[in-house]
């Protein structure tokens, strides 16, 4: 991005008074570190502001500042709207419906569709919240040990603690200087990355008892059923399928997430070389090369059975079955 468009999105956040920020359903930690560290920044300038999120925030984020003041829908009569780690309006929810698009977007994802004003797109850098700790300052603010904190918690979630296989030094360099402004690190990684109830636990249970593994593809899935006998709050997968990446056999696993609205949540991780996002595509979902996923309309064994077609398909194609 330019010069010239960091100079108006500095201009128009100093020109704002209220702004709501909001991200993308089932929020991870990218979506909430980079939303709460924004509006942070932004209330240290001065500024009103209400961060949205449609499903809430998961427990393990909830000590982070800001994070009990997030609200499930606009209530702010707002000058400013920003959507943060969102490849598309419809990734957010029903949040932002009947409302205008939103002035400024600021994401990460490679199959990211512009629907903002400024659309702020970086799909080489490995989390929003790296962006935001690079372009905050150039946005005329600060960050300070409690933005800091948020976007810590943004870039560990989607470098898996610096293990994806897109991780740079610049974002190394910029963990560093996170902690540089007083980050306690050993306690965020444990809360972003290490710290699981004993409901995720037992939820995670339910998935591995049904793994399958055929020519390169490791597969399982995660029922209404399960949840309710784990007691598992929460509609996503508890973080599972970066998991089932440990294992050396799987070229692709795929995870298999059923929803209360009858659809179906489906999660893609890959190795190095294949690009997981082609096939989320398909199916009107997206991400990035190596993590992807989509909300997809269906009876879970329906769905099951036209991913895993689709996926073995494209593994054909690129001769790694």
């Amino acid at each position: 991005m330019s010069v010239a468009i960091d100079k108006i999105i500095a201009e128009q956040l100093t020109n704002a008074k209220k702004i709501v920020i909001v991200s993308h359903i089932r929020p991870d930690g990218d979506a909430v570190g980079s939303a709460l560290g924004f509006a942070n920044a932004l209330r240290e300038s001065g500024k009103t502001v209400q961060v949205v999120l449609q499903d809430g925030v998961a427990d393990r984020y909830k000590y982070l500042p800001g994070a009990e003041e997030v609200s499930a829908e606009v209530t702010l009569d707002y000058d400013y709207l920003i959507v943060v780690d969102s490849a598309d309006k419809h990734r957010v929810g029903h949040v932002l419906d009947s409302l205008p698009g939103p002035d400024l977007v600021v994401d990460h994802h490679k199959t990211h569709i512009d629907f903002g004003g400024i659309d702020y797109v970086e799909p080489e850098s490995e989390a929003t919240a790296l962006i935001l700790s690079d372009k905050l300052p150039d946005w005329s603010l600060s960050v300070s040990k409690d933005t800091a904190t948020c976007l810590m918690v943004g870039l560990l979630a989607d470098t898996l603690g610096f293990r994806t296989n897109n991780t740079t030094p610049k974002a190394l360099r910029t963990a560093a200087d996170l902690m540089e402004k007083g980050v306690d690190l050993v306690t965020v990684y444990h809360q972003t990355l290490s710290m699981r109830s004993l409901a995720e636990i037992r939820y995670w249970g339910q998935g591995l008892t049904k793994l399958e593994f055929n020519e390169g593809v490791l597969s399982s899935t995660l029922t209404l059923d399960d949840r309710i006998v784990a007691g598992y709050p929460e509609n996503d997968d508890a973080d599972l399928i970066n998991t089932l990446t440990v294992v050396p056999e799987a070229l692709i696993s795929v995870l298999f997430i059923e929803q209360e609205n009858g659809g179906v949540k489906v999660s893609w991780r890959s190795v190095n070389g294949l690009d997981v996002s082609e096939i989320a595509s398909q199916f009107g979902g997206g991400g990035h090369a190596s993590a992807a996923g989509a909300d997809i309309v269906g009876e879970l064994e329906e769905v099951k059975k036209l991913v895993l077609e689709e996926t073995h398909h494209y593994m054909n194609i690129k001769g790694r079955s």
